[in-house]
């Protein structure tokens, strides 16, 4: 299998519902769930790797679901920005998952969460009174914590939403590539393949053809677009320091009741998740598993083998 299949989940929200889109790999009748959730900026092809790696490990019998948050891939876009927050995505999942056992009974649910994919996990894994048609089982967090630095905040808030125009997915790549060497190192083509589902051209920028940008032409050619919403950033540039404070007090409040068999990767040189941070992770709550990646910041992108083989092992061992 070397595409996934496309599919939607219907969510409710305060201005009349959304839809949300995810990527599905693997057996659509197995009783194995594993979710992947991408980063602030990122959507659900991120994990194509990863999910064959995964897929391949389990002999096929699994299901690899990979969402596009909302406002990001071949999601719906909010009417509200201000909605573009943590509980939004969680409660999408949650509606995502009762989907799942609708339609084939969920036996075993794992969860791998990059970065804001790993806050939304730790509501999912931590909050006792969700709907969740099974406890997660084991929980993958990427480099995210309860506690995050300001330093990465601001760095990530100065270019969210200020998307450009490419005149091909190579230049959008070179100019995603300059904002993301943190990521570690990919070659070209490894680059390259993460890129080419974050760009999408003008005219088919949402799934209802609105909120183009004023030009879509690059020259004499069609422009290519990043593939989110630019409001994603407005939620996030209006967190003061007391509100990130007492958000991650809920946050470890959430990490300290999870029960799952926990992994924590890291890239040793994170701006985001902290040494000290990710050790504190490692003496509470469900006692992560730390690994962390050398030459690497944030976040790992699942490319290069060991750490697939970092997730793999921790999933099926």
């Amino acid at each position: 299998m070397t595409e996934p299949t496309l599919h939607y989940v219907a969510c409710d929200d305060a201005q009349g519902g959304h839809r949300m889109a995810y990527w599905q790999w693997g057996d659509a009748h197995s009783a194995h769930v594993v979710i992947c959730v991408h980063g602030l900026t990122r959507q659900g092809r991120d994990f194509d790797l990863l999910a064959q790696a995964i897929v391949e490990r389990a002999g096929g019998d699994v299901r690899v679901v990979c969402p596009d948050v909302v406002g990001r891939g071949r999601s719906d876009w909010l009417r509200d920005p201000s909605l573009y927050q943590v509980p939004v995505y969680a409660a999408d999942m949650v509606a995502l998952i009762a989907q799942l056992q609708r339609e084939q009974a969920i036996g075993t649910l794992d969860y791998l969460g990059t970065s804001m994919g790993g806050l939304i996990g730790f509501v999912l894994a931590g909050h006792k009174e969700l709907p969740l048609a099974r406890p997660i089982r084991r929980f993958v967090a990427n480099d995210v914590g309860p506690t995050i630095e300001p330093v990465a905040l601001q760095r990530i808030g100065a270019y969210v939403g200020k998307n450009g125009s490419y005149e091909s997915v190579q230049a959008a790549a070179d100019a995603m590539w300059a904002l993301s060497t943190t990521f570690g190192p990919h070659t070209p083509q490894q680059w390259l393949a993460l890129s080419r589902h974050m760009v999408v051209p003008a005219s088919q920028r949402t799934a209802d053809g609105s909120a183009k940008l004023e030009s879509t032409v690059v020259g004499d050619k069609e422009a290519w677009l990043l593939h989110y919403d630019p409001a994603i950033g407005v939620a996030l540039r209006a967190i003061t320091p007391e509100a990130a404070a007492q958000g991650g007090a809920i946050m470890w409040g959430l990490y300290d009741a999870i029960e799952a068999r926990t992994l924590l990767t890291r890239g040793a040189e994170s701006d985001l998740l902290s040494r000290e941070t990710a050790l504190a992770m490692t003496q509470r709550g469900p006692h992560a598993t730390l690994v962390e990646f050398e030459g690497v910041g944030h976040a790992p992108t699942f490319v290069d083998p060991a750490q697939i083989a970092a997730v793999t092992n921790f999933l099926f061992d």
